[in-house]
């Protein structure tokens, strides 16, 4: 299972900017956590946690694409590094004003978001040039979607850890401070400096005037509800066993069977088109979330929170295929970066929701909304069938996507089509 990985890892330059990614990444993969944590020890409502990191996920979702435009326009360092000091300055003011104005909150919390680097389309972006052969590529995006979910295993810890010796304030300053240093290591590598789009035809839409890419994005909505709305009720049902730390280990289960699942689906060759696969996992994904409005004992619980993300990484490793397949040429970091903001704008969506839920209807109630999330992505897809089942109907000028020029789509896949 591991020989694929290492291979990848032990090709120049990979293993650096995968880290330098996740690293710099953490405070986007966190910043829910923490925000949620923060505010509540400031004495805020689950309404107004809520409500802030709803303004994050937002502002994140408005960011993503429009950074991701730019990097395709400007190449990464230029983009990259200075959106990631920005977006830890607002984390900072939050921190460090706290709740006291609730328009410098938000201010702040939108800063941070907008700011965010779009570090994971550009690493996307990235793996042709290191690995060089399509087979490569696709494994290691099923690898970046494992790598990810070391982060949300570890990223909540690490958050609870922080919080537990310092303080939420603390954790906050901590986090970001952290992924200025892994937007630094990436932009500083001889790829990322090196790197150019693909040229592109100059259309205001950009990789959004491709309708399975559309398609995709919709029903990715749903999936960022799912994962927003556990976050807090993951906090709410840590409040009801008395123990902060129990939110932690939920969601660290969920991060793991996420890690599971996602390393035994990129260890093998898959037939079959992608999108055909990907409705497969996502019924499996909603299917994993819909017990956890049973909210058992802790030990219970865990072991449901895990079950649950066991879907989650083949789901996005196999969206990765699908996007680089239906995005338009010379759009690769910003087609990747709106996949970003689906989970950016689905998440704000979530948390939004879920807050309410809490003090509407009690915990159940939030994970209700998670069950509730998935089975709405899996109805996305099944009505987009026929969009997604043809990547051709992208526009001609972007027939084939720069990271799959030959029309594959995974190792050992094959589709019938041909671009």
């Amino acid at each position: 299972m591991a020989a694929g990985y290492l291979d990848i890892l032990r090709t120049r330059h990979a293993a650096r900017l995968l880290a330098g990614t996740l690293v710099g990444r953490l405070p986007n993969g966190t910043a829910h956590i923490a925000i949620v944590l923060f505010t509540r020890a400031e004495g805020g409502s689950y309404t107004l946690a809520g409500a802030l990191a709803a303004a994050y996920g937002l502002a994140t979702a408005v960011g993503q694409p429009l950074l991701g435009r730019a990097v395709d326009l400007y190449g990464q360092p230029r983009v990259q590094l200075p959106a990631a000091a920005v977006s830890a300055l607002g984390m900072a003011v939050l921190a460090l004003t706290g709740l006291g104005s609730l328009p410098v909150a938000y201010a702040a919390a939108v800063v941070a978001g907008v700011s965010t680097p779009p570090l994971e389309g550009g690493l996307r972006a990235l793996w042709p040039s290191v690995l060089g052969r399509e087979d490569r590529v696709h494994r290691a995006y099923a690898m970046d979607a494992v790598a990810q979910e070391i982060m949300f295993t570890v990223g909540p810890l690490l958050v609870t850890v922080l919080v537990s010796l310092w303080s939420p304030a603390a954790a906050l300053l901590v986090i970001n401070a952290i992924g200025v240093l892994g937007a630094l290591s990436v932009v500083l590598s001889e790829p990322s400096r090196a790197w150019r789009s693909a040229p592109r035809e100059a259309h205001w839409l950009g990789a959004l005037r491709s309708p399975g890419l559309l398609a995709l994005l919709g029903a990715f909505f749903f999936v960022g509800v799912a994962l927003g709305s556990i976050t807090v009720a993951g906090v709410a049902y840590a409040d009801d066993h008395g123990r902060e730390s129990v939110y932690g280990w939920l969601m660290a289960a969920l991060g793991l069977g996420a890690l599971i699942g996602g390393a035994v689906y990129g260890a093998r060759q898959w037939a079959g088109a992608p999108e055909r696969r990907l409705r497969v996992i996502v019924a499996l994904l909603a299917l994993g979330y819909l017990p956890l409005v049973l909210t058992p004992g802790v030990p219970a619980m865990t072991a449901l929170a895990a079950l649950a993300g066991v879907f989650l990484a083949p789901a996005i490793a196999c969206s990765f295929i699908v996007v680089d397949r239906h995005a338009p040429r010379g759009t690769v970091t910003e087609a990747f970066s709106w996949l970003v903001t689906t989970f950016g704008v689905g998440a704000a969506a979530g948390t939004g929701v879920a807050g309410p839920a809490v003090e509407l209807g009690g915990t159940a109630w939030s994970f209700a909304v998670a069950g509730a999330g998935g089975v709405a992505a899996l109805l996305v897809l099944l009505a987009t069938g026929r969009v997604l089942a043809d990547p051709g109907r992208a526009p001609a000028a972007a027939a084939g996507s720069e990271n799959d020029r030959n029309g594959a789509a995974e190792p050992g896949f094959s589709s019938g089509h041909k671009a």
